[in-house]
């Protein structure tokens, strides 16, 4: 296959790709925009004949739904926080020092990703009553934390790879001690690394349903996933497009900060590719 023909695959495929993603999000924003006798009208009318933003004013104006969207930011940026955190001095140590037992440390690292939530909920769910935090937030963050570690450590390592050296030695010499290098040295220049990492957990944690469903009870405690799936489940024709609407404020946040900040996630993604 020839140059060309093989570039005009990969863009035909791409855009394939592209419309089977956004075929659900133009139905989504059809059912928003609809007056509520519309709805019963289904996909026989794709665009509203008097399209409407009512939808969103109510969604937006009402307390219970704002209540739901913060508690999905609170969760979701704190979880992502601590697993930055937590996994920074783990990503500098794999990414500057040298130890028996390296590499299989990392790859066990990366096999916990592989892990789904679902496996371990029950035994989950039993520890955070055993020690008092059910139907809390601290248990939710807790979880979103783990789950967010292994990505951090192995998106930080290769920030930290890219890092000379060098630099850190002639702070060394300097009198810096190791501490004082990684915070005053290493961290600022792996800043777009420790962005992305966080950015990228912000949006992992975005898209739970099954963690603060078994965990959380409480209605004022729920995130807007939970929310709107407890809507989803009382529902009626008449109030799809309050449900529509609803969903399209959950989605388009992550979407949005994905596309403003592609570059910097992928550019810290593919750091270190190259290098060893």
């Amino acid at each position: 296959m020839s140059p060309r023909a093989a570039d005009i695959a990969t863009y035909v495929a791409a855009i394939l790709l592209a419309a089977l993603f956004l075929a659900p999000l133009t139905w989504l924003v059809s059912l928003a925009l609809r007056m509520p006798q519309e709805v019963y009208l289904g996909a026989a009318r794709f665009v509203p004949e008097s399209p409407t933003l009512d939808n969103f004013v109510q969604i937006l104006t009402d307390r219970a739904f704002g209540s739901y969207l913060w508690n999905a930011v609170k969760l979701c940026a704190l979880g992502a926080f601590g697993a930055v955190v937590v996994a920074t001095p783990a990503a500098y140590a794999f990414s500057r020092m040298r130890f028996r037992g390296r590499l299989p440390l990392m790859l066990a690292i990366l096999l916990v990703q592989m892990i789904s939530p679902l496996v371990v909920l029950i035994p989950l769910y039993r520890y955070m009553d055993r020690i008092g935090l059910l139907d809390t937030h601290l248990s939710v963050i807790g979880v979103y934390m783990a789950l967010g570690v292994p990505l951090a450590v192995w998106l930080l390592k290769a920030a930290f790879d890219t890092i000379p050296p060098s630099l850190e030695e002639a702070a060394a010499i300097d009198g810096c001690s190791r501490p004082e290098i990684l915070l005053r040295i290493t961290l600022p220049l792996a800043a777009p690394g420790l962005a992305s990492a966080f950015i990228l957990n912000m949006i992992m944690g975005w898209s739970q349903f099954l963690v603060p469903f078994i965990l959380l009870t409480g209605d004022g405690k729920l995130p807007i996933s939970v929310a709107i799936f407890n809507f989803a489940g009382s529902t009626s024709a008449s109030t799809t497009q309050l449900l529509a609407a609803a969903c399209l404020v959950a989605v388009v946040p992550a979407l949005a900060c994905f596309v403003a900040l592609q570059r910097m996630i992928v550019r810290a993604i593919t750091a270190g590719a190259v290098k060893g």
